[in-house]
């Protein structure tokens, strides 16, 4: 310190801290060999404390407001320096100022997973984060536990020690729960609070802080077993295997029936062949083959046929209504059908999605009466 700053010290003694930060927890007052005069002014502003301390041993403490320092109103510090009459010459005190304002935006998380026995999945590991505010409720504890001597003290030389006791917390909290995995993110709200309560029994008289908010921002699984949840929801949402598999062959079958490229009329017999087969062995496998007949599938659905019979035009017809037809003797080989994926009239025998029926056959007639 300058001669200038000793001798406007010496005719000026205004103690005070204009606080411009947000996370300075304490700050010492500056002065030369910590010199303090009789009738000196003291300005605490309003989430600050100052607290006196002389020669390590802390003294009086000062809430917001303005005071003019004397033995009435310095009733500890009196005590230790002997002023039993009052006091006329400059003597010597350190001056902290604590904050006592919440410090906000403070994050935590698990640098390491937390192992868990899920009872779902068994042994687990999870990850957590979030966020929390911190506030001093208690200036000597502080001074006495943390801060000591430094000039400044900073949340950032205590976030540390915050996230440890944050993050022990949350561990003890997950293993006395018993809470699944699964669900845990309906339970955050509950979670936050007994955790942050579990967190100011650690801090509350040991630091003199106070957490007036804790929150959890999210607790995730790792990537693998997300992946395996993610292929656990699909199959939920497709439901029956079985029905689904169906669905996709029809939807194939009937892409290759509209194919009407050059050669496609073939590819698509033999496509529609290879899926009646494949049908007909899901359903001898479900139990649905009806017994030692064959089984005849329908035509793809959603295909309308239109049919040429005594010279008029007659449909369209669905695939039921059409098997039916066929089984029954109206509609032969011969017969000219026409459906919009075939552009033009062709013999039913010439085209590839009807010869399954054909090649089924139907039922002899019945043998004559008294036979």
């Amino acid at each position: 310190m300058g001669l200038l700053d000793r001798l406007r010290h010496e005719l000026i003694d205004i103690i005070e801290w204009i606080d411009d930060s947000r996370h300075t927890l304490a700050w010492r007052f500056p002065r030369y060999h910590n010199q303090i005069k009789n009738g000196a002014q003291l300005i605490v502003r309003p989430g600050q404390v100052a607290v006196f301390v002389h020669r390590g041993e802390i003294a009086d403490a000062f809430g917001p407001g303005h005071y003019e320092l004397t033995t009435d109103n310095m009733p500890i510090l009196s005590t230790i320096m002997g002023w039993k009459y009052g006091f006329d010459s400059p003597f010597k005190a350190e001056v902290y100022f604590v904050s006592t304002r919440q410090l906000t935006e403070l994050k935590w998380g698990t640098p390491n997973p937390i192992m868990l026995r899920d009872p779902d999945f068994g042994p687990i590991r999870l990850r957590a984060f979030g966020t929390y505010s911190m506030r001093c409720s208690d200036p000597k504890a502080l001074l006495r536990e943390l801060i000591g001597t430094d000039q400044s003290f900073e949340a950032d030389e205590i976030n540390e020690l915050m996230r440890a006791i944050i993050i022990s917390s949350f561990a003890d909290l997950l293993g006395e729960s018993k809470v699944a995995a699964l669900d845990l993110a309906g339970n955050y709200r509950e979670f936050s609070e007994s955790l942050r309560a579990t967190v100011i029994e650690r801090v509350d008289d040991e630091y003199g802080l106070d957490i007036p908010q804790l929150d959890i921002v999210n607790i995730s699984l790792p990537e693998e077993v997300e992946k395996a949840l993610d292929t656990r929801s699909s199959m939920g949402v497709l439901g029956d295997l079985g029905q689904f598999q169906q669905y996709q062959m029809g939807k194939a079958m009937m892409a290759a029936a509209e194919n009407t490229a050059p050669g496609g009329g073939a590819a698509a017999g033999m496509g529609l062949g290879m899926g009646m087969a494949m049908a007909n062995e899901m359903m001898r496998g479900q139990g649905m083959s009806g017994g030692t007949g064959v089984a005849v599938p329908p035509p793809p659905p959603g295909i309308l046929w239109h049919v040429a019979l005594n010279g008029q035009t007659q449909g369209p017809f669905d695939a039921q209504q059409l098997s039916h037809q066929i089984r029954t003797g109206q509609v032969t080989p011969a017969t000219h059908v026409w459906t919009p994926a075939l552009g033009a009239w062709k013999t039913a025998g010439e085209v590839p999605q009807l010869t399954p029926y054909f090649a089924a056959g139907s039922p002899p007639p019945p043998p004559p009466p008294g036979t």
